[in-house]
């Protein structure tokens, strides 16, 4: 279902956003995930060094339910997702006790949980307002690794994108006023692993993939309305890359990683520009666009690295077209961070460093290990000739660019880290299993 927004609340947001896009600069900003440019870089910021429980820690705040996505920051709010396991009991559905081992020991819930949208100051943590968008027992479990709040939203023009897979998504103002919901029904996540695609927001429309293991697709939504524009049938399986919007000659195009293709997608009306096969499956990584091309990879089931032109048509699979391919070392979860000229990445989910040159593939740091990280599902980020790279079990890690591992520093806090950081101006951001930590000087 789609809600109707009228023309009075139109004009007010759109004044809105051009007041508050007009107050900040993007260094001062996080507005989706992997940041500004999609690269987990974040230009002219300063974030601290060091660190610890102790030192430059600004403010530590609770957050209540799970949730693993990234904290959004625009001028002086926060905005961030959870999902909150209310305890109510639906008694039409089998306790999980009661339900049939399933792989990874996932079970599906019979409590009814409310998908959140939280804000916070930005100044001293505290929170402004939250919206429950939606209370309902969802329809299916996830892995232990996941929860039900792992895509990150999306602000732009004054509006605030909160997607939650299946459980729908709701446009917002930056006040928290509700102005439409979709509900583009339930996915089928294979081995219900769980949903955590996040969205992407361009010239006026929301894109939304989703592939699973029903009928996969990539929709087009009018920003204003939440209306359909177009939507695309997509034969893949379980893939959670998040899309990058890149342009060649005047055509926008929508660039989607999964297991069976690379495509790109007009903006304008959906049709695919072109495709690439190459990548493993449950492909996750997004890519990062590099000039004239993009940067993919994913980790499971193999290892696969390429570097594809976007100015190319059709089906360019095995032409010669890729400039450049690896096929070792790759990540499962995380995402490569762009800096430099070089690409970083971990192998699989395990605390094991490469950094390729990006424009040639040659390998500039083969498979190191990374000193008290052994796991890691956060990106790693980039600012002021730095790389941060958070494990999962409190440790970041900041490395000089070279061809050698330099670490800067090693810090430690009590926490559990699977979302990808966030830097707004000198600030770092880092969302554990229970806090949300603001990093500054």
């Amino acid at each position: 279902m789609y809600y109707g927004v009228s023309l009075k609340s139109l004009t007010v947001m759109a004044l809105m956003g051009v007041v508050l896009t007009t107050n900040g600069k993007a260094a001062d900003n996080w507005t989706q995930w992997r940041g500004a440019n999609n690269t987990g870089v974040a230009q002219d910021s300063k974030p601290p060094l060091r660190w610890s429980e102790e030192e430059n820690i600004r403010w530590k705040i609770a957050i209540d339910g799970n949730g693993s996505s990234t904290p959004i920051i625009f001028g002086d709010r926060i905005f961030l997702l959870t999902a909150i396991d209310t305890g109510i009991v639906d008694p039409s559905l089998p306790k999980p006790e009661d339900q049939p081992m399933r792989i990874f020991g996932i079970k599906h819930p019979n409590t009814e949980h409310q998908f959140v949208t939280i804000c916070l100051d930005r100044k001293t943590g505290k929170e402004l307002w939250r919206e429950v968008a939606i209370q309902k027992v969802p329809h299916e479990g996830h892995h232990g690794d996941n929860d039900f709040a792992s895509s990150s939203p999306v602000v732009k023009n004054g509006k605030l994108f909160s997607w939650f897979g299946s459980a729908g998504l709701f446009c917002y103002d930056l006040d928290g006023k509700l102005f439409w919901k979709r509900d583009l029904g339930q996915a089928k996540m294979g081995a219900s692993l769980g949903e955590g695609c996040s969205p992407v927001v361009h010239k006026g429309r929301v894109i939304i993939v989703r592939d699973h293991q029903g009928q996969s697709a990539i929709e087009a939504l009018d920003v204003n309305t939440g209306k359909t524009i177009w939507k695309k049938h997509r034969d893949e399986g379980n893939a959670w890359a998040t899309p990058v919007i890149a342009e060649h000659n005047g055509t926008v195009q929508i660039i989607t990683c999964a297991s069976n293709f690379v495509r790109a997608y007009d903006l304008q009306d959906g049709s695919i520009i072109w495709q690439c096969s190459g990548l493993t499956g449950n492909a996750t990584p997004c890519p990062i666009l590099d000039g004239k091309d993009v940067l993919v990879m994913s980790g499971y089931q193999g290892h696969s690295a390429m570097r594809i032109p976007i100015t190319r048509k059709g089906d360019i699979s095995g032409k010669g077209q890729v400039i450049w391919k690896q096929d070792r070392g790759t990540p499962y979860v995380p995402s490569p961070v762009l800096y430099e000229g070089m690409l970083f990445f971990n192998q699989s989910n395990q605390g094991i460093w490469t950094v390729l040159n990006a424009a040639s593939g040659e390998i500039v740091m083969d498979r190191t290990r990374l000193p008290g990280i052994s796991n890691m599902y956060s990106s790693p980020i980039a600012a002021n000739g730095h790389v941060y790279v958070t494990g999962r079990d409190g440790i970041t890690l900041v490395l000089k660019p070279g061809t050698e591992l330099k670490v800067q520093a090693s810090n430690r806090l009590d926490e559990r880290f699977d979302s990808s950081p966030a830097i707004a101006g000198d600030e770092l951001y880092l969302r554990g299993e229970k806090f949300l930590y603001c990093i500054s000087e």
